[in-house]
């Protein structure tokens, strides 16, 4: 018997210690592995943080701009234009309109220049020697535009001296922010010596200041003049797409996903479908560009770079992530819940739409957000469908021509002038992300209030 323990005892030490080593290799081999998950996530994180900072180091500076503070003469020997017309007693609408119209041609003949260059001069230190090219560099070429429209607006401003503020040129600005390197030569700046010189007078007198630049977000692009290139004709291109995608993308994709979960009989066209559904979520986004091409542009005629079409061509590429997502959310309920509402004398349509879909309106919401959102930043299909074409103007309906932010993003990163298009195009990266981070926003709040609420 005491043999017998005593041969027990070590084979059950030994046992132990096998476990026991066992554990530990487990408890190790679980340490590392959480170890590597963590540091995976460190680093992504790491990554996208860096890419942000980069993102936001580039941008910030161009939320700032340059601005001239100019007295300007509208002396009547430089506008040499007769007076404004006035509407005569007797006189039709049509009649005054085509004199009315007549006159500001007359205006608009006149060299507004002159008038800018006087204004500069009269800013610049006594005596300071600059020719009339070089002088007028300083200014964004718009300059004339915006002091010919005061006088349109205010006739009674010939011969009288007003405030007037205008942008300095991107040049000007690019000198000013430090964009190129002072310690280059004459013949690698972009503005002459004799302009440079002025524009750090400038600075000195308070003639230029740096104020918020507005201009990125009241105005549209501008090749003229690139000191006023803004977002707003982008943004709003964009939203009209958005709008184009939400009404058709969501309701279309929705219903194809409930008919296909709850309805549609278990068949080989069933099987193709799903198949096919799943296929078209992983085709690139340039296929679908193409397709938008051939089909809507070439076939249907809709305008080229409207925002009909890039809403219909961001549509079909979302509805396959939509219908994927609300058929997920749809077999996440509970078949109990289905089964007690048939037995409760529901229909199947009435057990679908007033039980089973009010549960998995957080899920779908949130899907429909991201899908849209992922189609916001779209640009491959919409450069496909001609929105990279350069339109100066706000589109009112989308039948209009437009472009889109990601588009306006991808042609400001080609503009030449990289110094001053570099941190615009980073600052509209920034407002691109600063839509999509609000989208995203949203559909978290949607769904922790509907989640509540169910």
């Amino acid at each position: 018997m005491a043999d017998t323990l005593s041969t027990t005892a070590p084979a059950s030490n030994d046992r132990t210690r096998l476990i026991r080593a066992s554990l530990s290799r487990r408890h190790l081999s679980e340490s590392i592995f959480r170890g590597l998950g963590l540091a995976a996530i460190i680093v992504a994180l790491g990554f996208v943080a860096l890419l942000f900072v980069d993102i936001v180091r580039k941008g910030i500076p161009a939320f700032t701009q340059s601005n001239l503070h100019l007295s300007v003469t509208f002396d009547p020997e430089i506008i040499s234009v007769d007076p404004a017309p006035v509407r005569a007693a007797g006189q039709s609408e049509a009649d005054f309109q085509a004199a009315n119209l007549k006159w500001q041609r007359d205006v608009a003949m006149l060299n507004w220049n002159k008038v800018i260059e006087a204004s500069l001069r009269a800013a610049a230190p006594a005596g300071y020697e600059i020719d009339t090219r070089q002088i007028l560099t300083i200014a964004e070429t718009d300059a004339r535009h915006r002091v010919r429209e005061l006088f349109v607006k205010d006739p009674t401003l010939l011969g009288k001296t007003v405030q007037v503020d205008v942008l300095a040129s991107a040049n000007a600005d690019n000198w000013i922010k430090g964009n190129i390197n002072r310690d280059l030569g004459d013949a690698q700046q972009q503005l002459s010596a004799p302009a440079r010189g002025l524009i750090d007078q400038y600075e000195t007198n308070g003639t230029i200041t740096s104020g918020f630049a507005w201009s990125i977000f009241t105005n549209v692009d501008s090749r003229a003049a690139p000191a006023s290139a803004g977002l707003l004709g982008a943004f709003v291109g964009t939203l009209w797409m958005m709008l184009v995608v939400i009404l058709l993308a969501v309701p279309i994709g929705v219903a194809s996903a409930i008919y296909l979960e709850e309805f549609a009989p278990k068949s080989r066209l069933t099987d193709l479908i799903e198949v096919n559904i799943n296929n078209l979520a992983a085709v690139p986004s340039i296929v679908f560009g193409l397709l938008g091409a051939a089909v809507f542009i070439n076939y249907m005629h809709l305008p080229i770079s409207a925002p009909i079409v890039g809403g219909l061509v961001l549509t079909l590429m979302t509805l396959p992530t939509i219908i994927i997502a609300t058929r997920g959310a749809l077999l996440g309920v509970s078949p109990a819940l289905r089964q007690a509402a048939l037995g409760m004398g529901a229909s199947k349509t009435q057990m679908v739409f007033h039980h089973v879909l009010p549960v998995t309106f957080p899920s779908i919401l949130t899907a429909t957000i991201l899908g849209v959102a992922h189609a916001l930043g779209e640009t491959a299909p919409l450069l496909l469908i001609g929105m990279k074409a350069f339109v100066a103007a706000v589109p009112a309906t989308p039948l209009d021509q437009a472009t889109a932010l990601p588009v306006q993003i991808y042609l400001w990163q080609g503009n030449e002038n990289r110094n001053f298009f570099e941190p615009r195009t980073a600052a509209a990266i920034m407002v691109l992300l600063v839509v999509m981070i609000m989208l995203n926003g949203v559909a978290i709040y949607l769904r922790s209030k509907l989640e509540k609420r169910a």
